[in-house]
């Protein structure tokens, strides 16, 4: 694997995350009939936070990005998304490690959701996220973190 860098996200980042997301959703938003390019960024844009999120690089280049936000119960993990062609490629697994991880996290809940048919609810469950609740469209997930992650090689 390339050399996987996380830096922390500018304002500046913003649209450039936005078609990000617009280009990892597509396929599993219109599968669910839920497509609205403007709307997919712009729900991103409602929530982005620079000082919680990072940019994925690999080599130098941008590659995803991934959110860790302090929530009331631990954390929320969102809006992590990979170019589709670097995906497959064990960066959000390397990613995700590196997050969970870190010790402020230790001993809390981390939560997130996925839409329904996602490939990325694999990634999660492989790191031990289990199924909360579900809807139609999005399947919630939660792990608490212990003293060690469970390694994923």
């Amino acid at each position: 694997m390339k050399q996987i860098t996380l830096r922390q996200s500018q304002n500046s980042d913003v649209e450039t995350i936005a078609n990000l997301r617009a280009i990892v959703l597509r396929n599993d938003l219109t599968r669910l009939g839920r497509y609205d390019e403007e709307k997919v960024r712009q729900r991103f844009r409602n929530s982005f936070e620079a000082a919680y999120t990072w940019i994925i690089e690999s080599d130098s280049s941008f590659v995803g990005c991934v959110a860790l936000k302090p929530a009331l119960d631990g954390y929320l993990l969102e809006h992590f998304y990979i170019y589709p062609n670097y995906q497959g490629k064990g960066i959000g697994s390397h990613v995700l490690k590196i997050l969970l991880e870190q010790n402020e996290i230790k001993g809390k809940r981390v939560t997130l959701n996925v839409l329904q048919g996602s490939s990325a609810q694999r990634l999660y469950e492989r790191f031990g996220f289990k199924v909360e609740r579900q809807d139609l469209i999005d399947v919630y997930m939660f792990l608490n973190i212990e003293e060690n992650i469970r390694s994923i090689e």
